[in-house]
């Protein structure tokens, strides 16, 4: 078998259902870690570059085997959660992402099959815009009789933070329309930024006030508009460019550009250097005039945004996944810079996985001082034969810590060092093992390792887990280094023991009455949690929230999973073959729940825990007119007109269970071109089958 590290290069064609599925897997949660780094942390930690190589991969992946699409794809996803801080904002239109286009052909390819779809003739012009791809902070802004009532972040594409007070202290946004014609309801979406000209002041009077600088303008601009006090905010030289919408009360015009037109009448600044051209080949030389302009211009762009023109037409163009189909940003290559990499330090993290950070000597790419990078583990060390002591070349693209992307051999010292790979680990001294087909070293120490057991309570405390307000990262190490808290159930018992099996909480130093009281007001409010979050919560390998939230629509009750996993892990085959039948719960993460709920000491915590919340059921879906409710559909080939996951969340929100395997309990096959036996077993078994056009009628009567 292939190392892991080899699979990660391979042509997606030559690769085995198998080798597919692991590095779906792999993809899966490496792009969802950097998503939580982006979105939730504004501390990227990779480059623009290489996350669009990891996304492009996916999706190669998942066209060629469209039958190992995961649950937790990252084709189904846009950002991550809100972080905790500012209230919840549920946005009525969701705030999705855009594909990428990373060369002409591409942008050619995008335009063709965009005409493809609507099934024009030849000669007929298809109008499109284009515009700079601001590097900044996606916001929406709430308008109602014309007066700015909600401003919020994307988050996640659903539900994003409630930034009113600080987007009203941003110079160019208008906090009560101008001029005549807005709709009641106006939601206006765009970018917030920070010039480089105020950047570099900014930072000027950072280190004048004995204040560390920011890395870059993005950075800037989130951390101003993130601000708990919009009075901090008010002080910081922030600017908004409009160019999309979400909700409205009513029609806003027949074209985007008609529509950005009228934001600027209303009082809003949008991008002067969009254009609307029928031609493609004009779209790319307005790219190449942008991309000249680029180093002039007083904001950060990452790359220019086209989109078609008439509404109409993108109504009927609609979305893949978490992307329009009318719409792709054509970005701009990465930058790059030669330094030294200095040293190799291992970090060990939540689940065991020790992961090798590459320390350089600080070099300026594209403005920003970078001085160390993600090596991800040995496999990349030794497919790129890094040395400690090499020339490297980093590459960079927007405003992020750069990837190693080669070595510089001509360069290489006599005394440079290869990497030797740790056999222990280096927190605990555990034995540090590689499993078969992994492309990771874990720590053995399981509960004796501090370096897991400080991780696993982040990570319950964490914002998709139990979100527990003031109980950050460093209350949890300090927490723990005084002993208070070695356990989830620990959390909830600290109010009890405080003053009385433990030292006082407010008498410790940056402690008060007030700050204590809070933290376990905190704690109580979450003493009731949905299913999928405390799922989530428990750390268990290989399910993330995507795969949470899966799970608990198809259990409803936790105590009926938890009994469900008890009796698989005693040898209930049927009990596991129906974890195994839910379309997007793979061998591997079935395998690691059921290991899970088997180990007698988890069971014993999850008794401790399950003492102090109450974990609370999901509501089945809707189904009245549903006419697949309490079905089990598979869905099998190729789909033209929707994603798979669009497929499968459509079944989901009908009611019905989506499976990844025909059996004698499968109700309806929808089969698509190239569908194999999947379709030959449910022909046998005389299940009935229908192909993509009657599935979507089916849909359409259900929601009739």
């Amino acid at each position: 078998m292939s190392g892991s590290g080899d699979l990660e290069t391979r042509a997606v064609e030559d690769l085995t259902d198998e080798e597919a599925a692991r590095e779906l897997e792999r993809l899966a949660h490496e792009i969802a870690r950097h998503d939580a780094a982006y979105y939730q942390k504004d501390q990227p930690v990779v480059s623009d570059a290489e996350y669009d190589a990891l996304r492009a991969r996916n999706s190669a992946i998942e066209s060629h085997f469209p039958e190992l699409i995961r649950e937790d794809s990252p084709s189904l996803k846009v950002g991550a959660a809100p972080s905790s801080g500012f209230k919840k904002v549920r946005h009525a239109v969701p705030m999705l992402s855009l594909g990428n286009a990373f060369s002409d052909d591409d942008v050619r390819d995008f335009v063709e099959r965009i005409r493809r779809f609507l099934g024009l003739k030849d000669g007929e012009e298809l109008d499109l815009t284009a515009e700079p791809k601001i590097d900044g902070l996606s916001a929406a802004l709430r308008y109602e009789d014309g007066h700015l009532k909600v401003g919020a972040t994307r988050g996640d594409g659903q539900e994003g933070e409630d930034i009113t007070d600080n987007l009203k202290t941003v110079g160019n946004i208008p906090v009560k329309l101008k001029g005549t014609g807005w709709p009641p309801v106006l939601e206006v979406r765009g970018e917030v930024y920070m010039a480089k000209s105020d950047f570099l002041s900014l930072n000027q009077r950072q280190e004048a006030e004995g204040k560390p600088p920011f890395a870059n303008p993005r950075n800037a601009a989130a951390g101003s508009v993130r601000q708990l006090d919009s009075r901090i905010t008010a002080e910081r030289p922030l600017r908004f460019f409009a160019y999309a919408w979400g909700e409205v009360s009513e029609p806003l015009g027949a074209r985007i550009s008609e529509i950005l037109e009228k934001f600027q009448s209303w009082g809003f600044d949008v991008n002067p250097l969009r254009c609307r051209t029928s031609n493609v080949e004009e779209l790319i030389d307005h790219y190449r005039k942008i991309e000249e302009q680029r180093a002039d211009l007083d904001y950060d762009i990452d790359g220019v945004v086209y989109k078609v023109d008439r509404l109409d037409w993108q109504e009927r163009l609609g979305f893949v996944s978490r992307s329009p189909r009318w719409a792709i940003a054509h970005k701009f290559p990465a930058e790059q810079a030669q330094t030294t990499l200095e040293s190799i330090e291992i970090q060990v993290g939540r689940t065991g996985a020790l992961t090798p950070v590459a320390h350089l000597k600080p070099v300026t790419v594209g403005g920003v001082v970078v001085s160390h990078a993600t090596l991800h583990n040995e496999d990349e060390i030794k497919r790129k034969d890094v040395h400690v002591g090499d020339t490297v070349i980093i590459q960079r693209a927007g405003d992020v810590i750069p990837q190693i992307v080669s070595v510089v051999m001509e360069k290489r010292p006599d005394d440079a060092k290869p990497f030797e790979v740790p056999t222990v680990c280096p927190v605990c001294g555990s034995h540090a093992v590689r499993e078969e087909g992994e492309a990771v070293r874990r720590c053995t120490g399981g509960l004796i390792c501090s370096a897991q057991a400080k991780e696993r309570l982040r990570h319950f405390v964490a914002r998709d887990a139990f979100d527990i307000e003031g109980l950050g990262e460093k209350q949890v190490q300090a927490f723990w280094d005084a002993g208070d808290i070695k356990s989830p159930a620990d959390i909830f018992t600290l109010e009890r023991r405080n003053g009385r099996d433990i030292d006082a909480i407010e008498t410790r130093m940056g402690w008060g009455k007030t700050s204590a009281r809070n933290l376990f007001d905190a704690i109580n409010e979450r003493r009731e949690i949905p299913f999928d979050r405390f799922l989530y919560a428990l750390g268990i390998r290989h399910v993330g929230s995507t795969s949470a939230r899966l799970l608990a629509r198809r259990y409803n009750k936790f105590s009926a999973f938890r009994q469900a996993m008890e009796a698989a892990a005693k040898g209930d085959k049927a009990a596991e073959e129906e974890l195994l039948n839910i379309d997007g719960i793979g061998p591997k993460m079935a395998a690691s729940i059921i290991d899970f709920f088997g180990e007698d000491h988890n069971e014993a915590e999850l008794d401790k825990l399950l003492g102090q919340v109450t974990v609370t059921d999901v509501a089945p879906p809707k189904t009245e007119g549903s006419e697949v409710a309490g079905q089990t559909v598979v869905f099998t080939g190729s789909l033209e007109k929707m994603s798979r996951g669009e497929a499968k969340a459509t079944a989901e929100a009908l009611g019905a269970k989506v499976s990844g395997s025909v059996s004698a309990k499968t109700d309806l096959v929808v089969a698509g071109p190239g569908a194999g036996s999947k379709l030959k077993k449910a022909q046998d078994l005389e299940i009935k089958v229908i192909d993509e056009d009657a599935w979507l009628d089916l849909v359409a009567r259900s929601r009739a």
